[in-house]
């Protein structure tokens, strides 16, 4: 168990970051490529079996002409020899007709038939081991050796005549016999199962040819080939299936299980129980994209819910201190016996509390529209924006002006909101200083007012939050202005290091945004 651990730490660290479309088509490529590699390799592995039949045919005449030179020459010096590797190639090479019959000829060399019958027993016992057919020729094509065609001349066949040239020739000819009896209905998918491989060496004495050794064998069929290495067969086979397996595994760990495992994670946070996932490191790169974007998901679900149970309690305290208020009045009304006076002084409070949760619902409204407003694209002039303000009582200037990266509407209610707020606390004057660069707009607003309590400064953006209830403040100006930038991919903050002469500073960044 802690082998197969540390296999899949390592594997995790260095998996590479594979696609959907990389493992599908490496997937498919390889099952569809396995036919023709399957069908390439036995048209290889055909050639290797008559390649290997040839090399047979060259070290068994290689062998044999040495032995008809030594008996040639009566036991002479023998000649320098250069490897030669066979050159059939089935693919490129033409296979002839089949062995014409050779045609009656004069008398053969005398010198070659006493060669022959001395070698007649080699070539007799050789033929039976390697179940090839062996003939000596003479200098002009005779046969001085052979099976019944004593006399009987080959010098018209190509190998023949090229090896009388002095140059050993091997070709592929069609046979009418089968030496191995296969009967098989998959015959004709083998290609060399109907050719014989035939090879004429030249026998040298000095630099000219004494005789010919004229070989021919059929090549080991392909089926015989594949029972006899059935063992290796096999390997590659078990190998392929390991691949496979391999591919499966692959298909499951990048895809089947991430999703599975995302799946039942959906399925707790629709529960009701948020869940963030780390994406595994053998997933594919678009499923750690989607666990990526599930957990951002899941986390802003995680901080809407509380917000949401969070502006509940805040909203029901809210609303419960003016309902009770105007409860309150309207069974003192009820129940006991006042004077003018104090009935409108009872009416004045309920009329005062019925006003705040009038106001509290229409800044319910439009904090909702804040949260749900649709982004706007465009750009505004952020002093024609500021001309449009008006608030009574407090004077904004612009020191320095220009474009601003979002529509005048919603600066427009982001900055009455803080002019409000500021006059409100006593201000006269506030200043709109913009920062433009290539990135978007900064925005600093200030103003010549009391400024925000330290310990207050940690809070004026919670919902319901103000230092002003008792003059109609219902916390949920600051809140709507930030969800306002929010939507549009800006922010609010209250600057900490900021301060003009006392007053509070709050700044906005506005990201340039594309269209």
């Amino acid at each position: 168990m802690r082998l197969i651990g540390a296999i899949k730490n390592v594997a995790k660290r260095h998996w590479p970051a594979l696609s959907i479309r990389t493992i599908l088509l490496a997937t498919f490529v390889f099952v569809a490529a396995l036919p023709g590699v399957g069908a390439v390799a036995l048209r290889v592995y055909e050639n290797t079996l008559v390649q290997q039949t040839e090399a047979e045919l060259i070290a068994q005449g290689a062998v044999l002409a040495a032995a008809y030179r030594a008996a040639w020459d009566g036991g002479g010096g023998s000649r320098a020899l250069l490897p030669e590797p066979p050159t059939i190639d089935l693919r490129t090479d033409p296979v002839l007709k089949p062995m014409p019959d050779p045609h009656p000829a004069g008398l053969p060399d005398p010198r070659a038939v006493r060669v022959g019958r001395a070698l007649a027993p080699v070539a007799a016992d050789a033929a039976a081991v390697t179940l090839s057919s062996v003939r000596l020729l003479d200098g002009r094509g005779v046969v001085v050796a052979g099976r019944g065609d004593l006399g009987l001349s080959y010098v018209d066949i190509f190998e023949v005549r090229r090896a009388l040239a002095g140059q050993p020739a091997t070709t592929l000819r069609t046979r009418n016999e089968n030496p191995y009896g296969l009967r098989s209905p998959l015959e004709w998918l083998s290609r060399a199962v109907s050719l014989r491989v035939h090879h004429a060496r030249p026998v040298l004495a000095g630099s000219h040819v004494v005789g010919v050794v004229l070989l021919s064998r059929s090549p080991r069929g392909l089926f015989v080939g594949i029972y006899q290495d059935r063992g290796k067969i096999a390997a590659g086979v078990v190998l392929i299936f390991l691949t496979l397996l391999l591919l499966a595994g692959l298909l499951s760990r990048g895809i089947a299980k991430p999703i599975r495992d995302l799946n039942r994670a959906t399925e707790q946070v629709a529960g009701g129980q948020v869940a963030l996932l780390e994406p595994p490191a053998t997933a594919a790169v678009e499923i750690r994209d989607l666990y990526g974007n599930f957990g951002a998901m899941a986390a802003r679900i995680d901080a809407r819910t509380r917000y949401l149970r969070d502006f509940a309690a805040a909203m029901s305290h809210e609303f419960k201190t003016p309902l009770t208020g105007i409860r309150g009045a309207l069974e003192l009304l009820a129940e006991h016996e006042m004077t003018l006076t104090e009935r409108r002084r009872f009416l004045r409070n309920a009329a005062a509390d019925a006003d705040r949760l009038a106001l509290l619902v229409q800044r319910l409204l439009e904090l909702a529209r804040a949260d749900m407003a649709e982004t706007r694209t465009g750009t505004c002039r952020l002093g024609n924006v500021v001309a449009g303000l008006n608030v009574e009582g407090l004077a904004v200037t612009v020191p320095v002006d220009g474009d601003v990266p979002i529509d005048a509407q919603t600066l427009g209610t982001v900055l009455r909101i803080l002019a409000e707020n500021s006059r409100q606390a006593g201000a006269a004057t506030a200043w709109v200083t913009l920062d433009a660069n290539a990135a978007g707009a900064s925005l600093r607003y200030a103003d010549d007012g009391p400024g925000i309590p330290p310990r207050d400064r940690s809070r004026i953006f919670e919902p319901f939050f103000t230092s002003r209830r008792a003059g109609g403040g219902t916390g949920l100006g600051l809140p709507i202005a930030r969800s306002l930038l929010d939507g549009h991919g800006g922010t609010l903050t209250l600057d900490p290091d900021g301060s003009f002469e006392g007053g509070a500073v709050f700044r906005l960044v506005l990201p340039k945004r594309d269209g």
